[in-house]
């Protein structure tokens, strides 16, 4: 049983949005690393950071670069876009099942043939689960083509110094001397994936000692799933939400926030954390190693240094230390459309929110924004402006039937 009680406070809680630490893969006795050529010792790489996550530039059988996002919550590396191996034989490949939050498990298939370059690093024979088809729709939400999830087989092979307040991270190799800064905190690797703990305070008035994988790959805050093989106790102000994608869709819970969370000693407060719903995800994962998810929300306010091998990491606060936690102000979930990644379309609209009461509609097409053409902004940017200001007013330009419309939508602080 985990997380027990301690002497302790109270209180609320967080939000997510996009969790991508799902999939539940083994590759039995895998041991292939990255390797640098020529005795090198580190290399920086430059990253791109969209909705908290990294992604990373990466070469499949000497062809790319392809965006990947870099993600601590997978164990083997995801292709999630098999159009970029051209020879692949989906008959001759293993079939297996992927299972994960809030889906019915799905075919993808395992390859140990590939080789991936990174940087200057390479690495023969990875192991590979390949989907299909991109059944995560990763570019539309990301707003930027995305062709896989690269995770284990990275982070076991170096020292990853994460820089999230430079956007870039530097690799070492693990025989290298490193500078090691802030406060050294413990982590177990368990089935290929990083685990950690950390304090918080439950809404019903205790202090718990909780076990968290620890997530690059979701660009939430905190996600609190269980508490004592039952539900996590949910906070008394929060409301319904879709708390992220997975295979199969949206991941259904609930909004809140935590009075205190603390890491190593770093208090944080006021945390937006997400609850999803105990039921049906119960079945699908196994919540016994763990109560919930630490995600890139709350770890981009560390630079990072993961040494996998010797089970610690060092954390040092950045510039993002004192950014308050915020949950989206408007209500509805956005993506691309999957032919061009071009058309900005709401998706699904939270009950009684701002959005709904405006009068927005799924498969609504945002064409403007404050009377801005929809090509002046990105996904990301449209993210941080729906979070940016209580009681801010947004004028979205929308087609709809073949009219244009003007929605006026004012920002809610809603947890």
């Amino acid at each position: 049983m985990l997380a027990k009680y301690k002497p302790g406070v109270i209180i609320c809680l967080r939000k997510l949005s996009i969790y991508l630490g799902l999939v539940l893969l083994t590759f039995p006795g895998f041991a292939q690393e990255f390797l640098f050529k020529r005795n090198r010792q580190k290399q920086s790489i430059p990253f791109k950071c969209i909705k908290n996550l990294m992604v990373i530039p990466v070469y499949v059988n000497g062809r790319g670069p392809y965006d990947f996002v870099l993600d601590t919550g997978v164990g083997p590396m995801i292709i999630t876009d098999p159009s970029i191996i051209d020879s692949l034989n989906f008959g001759k490949l293993r079939k297996i099942k992927v299972s994960g939050m809030g889906i019915e498990s799905v075919d993808a298939y395992v390859s140990q043939s590939l080789d991936v370059k990174v940087g200057s690093a390479s690495i023969k024979y990875i192991p590979t689960a390949i989907l299909k088809e991109d059944l995560f729709n990763l570019s539309g939400h990301l707003g930027l083509k995305i062709y896989g999830l690269l995770g284990f087989s990275f982070f076991n092979s170096f020292i990853v110094d994460i820089r999230y307040s430079e956007n870039r991270l530097i690799i070492y190799d693990r025989g290298a001397r490193i500078k090691y800064r802030g406060k050294k905190i413990p982590i177990e690797i368990e089935n290929q994936k990083p685990y950690i703990l950390a304090e918080i305070d439950a809404p019903n008035g205790k202090t718990v000692e909780a076990r968290f994988l620890m997530d690059t790959g979701a660009s939430h805050a905190l996600s609190l799933e269980m508490l004592n093989a039952a539900e996590f106790p949910l906070p008394e102000k929060k409301i319904k939400a879709n708390l992220g994608i997975s295979l199969s869709g949206q991941i259904k819970g609930y909004v809140g926030r935590v009075a205190r969370f603390n890491i190593g000693s770093y208090v944080f407060k006021d945390v937006v954390a997400g609850f999803p719903d105990f039921k049906n995800i119960a079945g699908k994962i196994d919540l016994s190693k763990r109560n919930g998810n630490l995600g890139a929300d709350l770890l981009r306010k560390f630079n990072i240094q993961l040494n996998y091998q010797n089970g610690f990491i060092y954390v040092k606060p950045n510039g993002f230390r004192k950014t308050p936690f915020e949950h989206d102000m408007v209500g509805m979930v956005l993506y691309l459309d999957q032919k061009t990644y071009k058309r900005v379309l709401i998706g699904e609209i939270e009950e009684n929110s701002p959005a709904e009461r405006a009068g927005l509609q799924p498969n609504d097409e945002i064409i403007g924004v404050n009377f801005k053409g929809i090509n002046a902004y990105s996904l990301n940017d449209l993210t941080e402006i729906f979070k940016s200001k209580v009681d801010r007013t947004i004028i979205l330009e929308i087609f709809r039937d073949n009219q244009v419309y003007f929605k006026v939508v004012k920002l809610e602080k809603r947890v």
